[in-house]
């Protein structure tokens, strides 16, 4: 093979970095996350929001200034060991930031705006949840349709 030509997409299983690497006989050349589209960009960002625990602590670190990691805790009913994978995962995605005074580790939002994207999506849910509830109660009114002729044979 005179040109070898690879795609190597080298990811962490949740990493919010990740680079691309092509490779021509003697060449390599890395694509950042500034080099990639903003739209690819904004999904790995989700994707350290993807999960019901991870977007608890941001909701319990948006009402507060700061929460150490024994108020979250208590306030998630977590596991110290899963609160910590959750907590590394939004520190890799840079949602939020952590302070250790003595022994007593404390994390905080990274950027306010965090807390109003949490704010919009859960506006958005509630309308969403209207409207699915204002379509369900729509058809509910709708005038009854004869039976089927399977059930009209018994």
């Amino acid at each position: 093979m005179t040109d070898l030509n690879l795609l190597i997409c080298a990811k962490r299983y949740d990493g919010f970095i990740s680079s691309s690497f092509h490779f021509h006989v003697g060449e390599v050349r890395v694509l950042r996350d500034t080099d990639r589209p903003l739209y690819e960009i904004k999904a790995n960002l989700f994707k350290g929001l993807a999960h019901p625990y991870r977007i608890r602590v941001l909701e319990i670190l948006s009402a507060t200034e700061v929460a150490s990691v024994a108020e979250m805790i208590t306030a998630t009913g977590l596991e110290a060991s899963h609160l910590s994978q959750h907590l590394a995962v939004l520190r890799r995605y840079q949602l939020v930031t952590s302070e250790r005074r003595a022994s007593v580790v404390y994390y905080r939002l990274a950027f306010p705006q965090v807390a109003d994207l949490l704010r919009v999506a859960r506006q958005l849910l509630a309308e969403i949840i209207t409207m699915s509830h204002e379509q369900l109660t729509s058809v509910e009114a709708l005038p009854a349709l004869p039976a089927a002729e399977s059930e009209r044979v018994k």
